[in-house]
């Protein structure tokens, strides 16, 4: 999480052609860049996820939790926009998120049994509505929100093998919702939108061990995907 708000901060803060866009009276650039109908770019950052798991016998105990140790990982993608009025805009962000996780299960002595390294490539499919203030100079403030569904590429969901065999399944279709916030900057040839959002999953991503009496998955009641995305998008 310090590297990701680290990341942030330092492309926020420390480019002078971003810092002059405040300006009292600054010069306007590209005027007309969001009355056009429809606007396109591309976007690249960073996300870190983990999971929220529930049990369904919860003994109160965090040492019978399993543990999550999450990674940085990057994501990049296409942007689409279409324009609704001066303050709303609805997107789709279709792109790639890469994302490692460890999974460490309580109750073995064997490491190879009590560690499981999740690694998920995630096709996104975002649709987003997009809410701005007003143009202020060269920036504008907005929040952004929705759904999106993401194919995991990694999940393991069609393998006759699961933990027994070293090999955590989940469901290869994710359905989640989305927040954020950012600002976007008028520089003197492109838009410049550095922001943060976060990223909760609907739906249970866990497919269980063959065996009902698993060890790794027979207490586990839901397991969902959260996790923050820092990125910088140009357009």
């Amino acid at each position: 999480m310090q590297k990701l708000l680290l990341f942030f901060i330092t492309i926020l803060f420390c480019s002078q052609s971003i810092m002059a866009q405040f300006n009292e009276k600054p010069v306007l650039n590209i005027e007309n860049k969001d009355k056009k109908f429809l606007n396109y770019g591309y976007y690249l950052g960073l996300n870190r996820f983990g999971f929220k798991f529930n049990y369904k016998d919860n003994l109160g105990d965090k040492n019978t939790d399993i543990q999550v140790l999450k990674s940085t990982g990057f994501d990049v993608g296409l942007i689409g926009e279409m324009r609704m009025n001066e303050f709303l805009d609805i997107r789709i962000e279709p792109g790639l998120a890469y994302t490692a996780r460890t999974l460490g299960f309580p109750g073995f002595i064997e490491e190879r049994d009590a560690i499981r390294e999740v690694k998920s490539t995630y096709i996104n499919f975002p649709l987003l509505l997009k809410i701005n203030t007003r143009r202020i100079g060269n920036w504008k403030p907005f929040i952004v929100g929705g759904g999106s569904a993401s194919l995991n590429l990694g999940s393991n969901e069609d393998s006759l093998d699961d933990n027994a065999s070293g090999t955590f399944r989940m469901t290869k279709w994710v359905y989640s919702y989305e927040l954020g916030f950012g600002i976007d900057f008028y520089l003197e040839y492109f838009k410049f939108t550095p922001s943060i959002r976060g990223i909760f999953a609907l739906t249970d991503e866990l497919v269980p061990d063959n065996d009902p009496n698993s060890p790794w998955t027979s207490n586990i009641e839901g397991m969902r995907s959260r996790g923050i995305f820092i990125n910088l998008t140009f357009e």
